[in-house]
């Protein structure tokens, strides 16, 4: 199908995109990569009275990188960050999860802020950012707002952006350089949306480090899920069979799946705790010996 007839614009500025989207509102659609949009638009499951092309906009896609945290330009390509050395070195999580989006031609084109504004449920991307606690920034023409990753994504292809507003960069602090991270994730093929997946980072605990951990799993709700339990379990002590089977136990029972022509509701409940278990043992590991998760690229042998 083609897509129903709409108007085009391409501002070269924010301020111009903002104006653009005060005016049209919930009647507005953006263009950013267009990997999620374009198909919308062919199937007819979205017919906006104006397409916004914000690929015109300088600075949009902006990477910099701080002692203390980074900001990722929402237009930044999700094949930039992937290769980008300072998010490789500090924010290695990131980039792990990056190599499960899709394929390389998808993300040379799809760029981290659509994928976090589209929300799939089963996206890599929110997931990851609750556990990095980032903030995603939001602009309209009369204001700004920050967001904690944790309370933007609502549920499915929604978020708290509202009609007149802009996602304009993401934000996240500096990780522990202490903390281990895994992640792991099970689809059909390789770069297809997840059945399961899931993201984990955790600080051991020690003399100077008080125990923490985050775990967030996606494809198996109808958004990103903490799952706080399995947290606590994993920040009782060393990682052995038992843990791993009461995390598993915890996830099962935390998760809310659904079912489709991919796999049923039971299956997504225990790839779930698979996943968590798998991503949980690589974080444990990663973080006993720091040499195997700042100095290389995610995916190492650990």
């Amino acid at each position: 199908m083609k897509p129903a007839q709409f108007l085009y614009r391409d501002p070269t500025t924010v301020a111009e995109a903002l104006g653009l989207l005060a005016e049209y509102g919930e009647d507005a659609r953006l263009l950013a990569g267009g990997q999620s949009l374009v198909p919308l638009l062919n199937f007819r499951l979205v017919q906006p009275t104006v397409i916004i092309d914000l690929n015109g906009i300088d600075g949009l896609g902006n990477i910099q990188v701080a002692d203390d945290s980074f900001s990722i330009g929402s237009m930044a390509r999700q094949a930039a960050v992937e290769k980008h050395q300072d998010i490789i070195r500090g924010w290695p999580l990131l980039v792990d999860a990056l190599h499960h989006v899709a394929h390389p031609p998808i993300r040379n084109r799809g760029t981290i802020g659509g994928s976090l504004a589209h929300n799939d449920p089963a996206a890599e991307l929110p997931a990851v950012m609750i556990v990095l606690g980032a903030c995603m920034i939001l602009q309209s023409a009369t204001a700004q707002r920050t967001v904690p990753a944790e309370e933007f994504f609502v549920s499915p292809l929604e978020t708290l952006l509202a009609p007149d507003e802009l996602l304009i960069a993401i934000e996240a602090p500096a990780q522990d350089p202490s903390a281990g991270w895994g992640f792991a994730e099970i689809s059909r093929r390789h770069g297809d949306f997840a059945l399961a997946a899931a993201a984990v980072q955790q600080i051991p605990g020690g003399a100077a480090h008080t125990p923490g951990a985050r775990i967030v799993v996606t494809g198996v709700a109808e958004r990103p899920l903490r799952l706080t339990e399995a947290e606590n379990i994993l920040c009782e002590g060393a990682w052995n069979a038992a843990r791993e089977k009461a995390i598993r136990a915890a996830v099962e029972t935390a998760v809310e799946p659904f079912e489709d022509l991919h796999a049923p509701e039971w299956y997504r409940q225990q790839a779930a705790g698979v996943m968590v278990a798998r991503a949980c043992q690589d974080a444990v590991t990663r973080g006993a010996d720091p040499s195997t998760h700042r100095d290389k690229r995610p995916g190492a042998v650990v």
